[in-house]
């Protein structure tokens, strides 16, 4: 399970050296400064240091706090983003910088390993100093090199000194956003440290304890032909999977609710698996899956925690929470072949989808217009699945924003009367 904001259809397999950001929200940190964390303030700092004219960095900020910086995309040695300013088109600004060093990452990942506070800070989104320090992670004076489209030769223009501070409240969310501008993923990462971390701690376990002694297989495989007793029947299967154990909370532990989402799946997979001898979810793509997992729970409005499993989901696979809301209430209405209709258009051959305007006209619903699987009035649409299910949805009169509703029907009469709740 994975958990894109790309192109719609068939999901893009997620780059762990590529991340979209949705437009920041403007806010002040409490102690009145732009950023929260010392991390995101050195980062503005560091062109602040730079800069040649205070007046362009000022109303840079103000840029940045009226929510000029569209959405945010984060490369190694680049932070992309429009930026808004007084003409109707916006700028393409970008902010450049070096990448770290095969030997600087040496020294940031042994340092991170040699002491568990520094693994546990930074799976809490924390960046201790002395970690910054040995790698020099955090941009020197000079080290931010900004550019835009527009025609300011101001070093820096008011847009890139806005892209520069919003990418700060960027690094306040989630310093691991610094680690790929220098040049690692957060995936990456992770599995490096887990790496070096167990193999720190296998080699300090083989040097505490000496070695087990060892019987040769044959041995016991021979005694156990020669005199064991049969083997016991299998266990029972149980009625249904296990729930995972209750924990009580821990600010230093990772996300309470992702951690008994993956055990919850875990057990119905398996269960799924012993009683079936197949894997339910092995042939879904990740993105699917994620639709999977998101519609198995609340809708996103209802609590701080299903919102942030549906963020987290969506930006996982470079995707909005909106497209993911929208793929769940096609999973909702038809599992995968619910979502493929959402995202798939095709070209019915001749049958079901001609007979299903003359239909449509004697049940007194004239107006529909076919394109390929779809037939649509201003605001109601229905579309023929590659299962010849016939599915509803809605839109807003007007727009092209349309959501599944109602329950799929062979007949498209009836899902229409289902969609209109007659």
């Amino acid at each position: 399970m994975t958990t894109p904001r790309g192109a719609r259809g068939a999901a893009p397999r997620h780059d762990d050296r590529r991340r979209s950001f949705p437009q920041v929200a403007p806010r002040e940190a409490p102690d009145g400064r732009f950023a929260a964390t010392w991390w995101g303030n050195a980062w503005a700092e560091a062109l602040e240091d730079t800069a040649l004219d205070p007046a362009r960095l000022a109303r840079g900020k103000a840029y940045a706090g009226r929510g000029h910086v569209d959405a945010i995309t984060v490369t190694p040695g680049r932070v992309v983003a429009y930026v808004h300013g007084s003409r109707p088109r916006p700028y393409r600004t970008e902010i450049r910088m070096r990448t770290l060093g095969d030997d600087g990452w040496e020294r940031f990942l042994d340092e991170a390993t040699a002491r568990p506070d520094h693994i546990a800070a930074l799976l809490d989104k924390d960046v201790p100093h002395a970690l910054e320090a040995v790698a020099g992670l955090l941009p020197a004076p000079g080290d931010l090199v900004p550019d835009c489209s527009c025609p300011d030769d101001g070093y820096p223009c008011k847009h890139a000194a806005a892209l520069c501070y919003q990418a700060a409240r960027l690094l306040d969310e989630d310093p691991f956003v610094l680690f790929l501008m220098r040049g690692r993923g957060e995936q990456e990462l992770l599995a490096e440290l887990t790496r070096r971390n167990a193999a720190l701690s296998a080699a300090e376990t083989s040097a505490a304890a000496p070695p087990m002694p060892t019987v040769p297989a044959r041995v016991v495989l021979g005694a156990a032909e020669r005199a064991g007793p049969p083997l016991p029947p299998p266990l029972p299967l149980p009625d249904r999977p296990g729930r995972p154990a209750v924990f009580p909370p821990d600010p230093a532990a990772p996300d309470p609710l992702a951690l008994d989402l993956l055990a919850s799946e875990a057990a119905a997979r398996a269960h799924a698996f012993l009683v079936t001898g197949q894997d339910p979810v092995a042939a879904l793509t990740p993105w699917q899956d994620a639709v999977r997992l998101a519609a198995a729970h609340p809708g996103s409005g209802l609590t701080a925690s299903t919102r942030a499993l549906y963020r987290d989901l969506a930006y996982a696979l470079d995707r909005t929470p909106t497209d993911l809301a929208r793929a769940v209430a096609a999973w909702r209405q038809g599992g995968a072949a619910g979502l493929a209709v959402l995202e798939e258009p095709w070209d019915p051959p001749a049958g079901p989808f001609d007979r299903a305007r003359p239909a449509l006209i004697a049940a007194d619903f004239p107006a529909f217009r076919p394109w390929r699987n779809r037939l649509s009035t201003e605001s109601l649409q229905l579309r023929l699945g590659r299962d010849a299910l016939w599915y509803g949805y809605e839109s807003d009169a007007g727009r092209e924003d349309w959501w599944p509703r109602g329950a799929p029907d062979r007949d498209p009469v009836g899902a229409l009367t289902d969609l209109l709740g007659r």
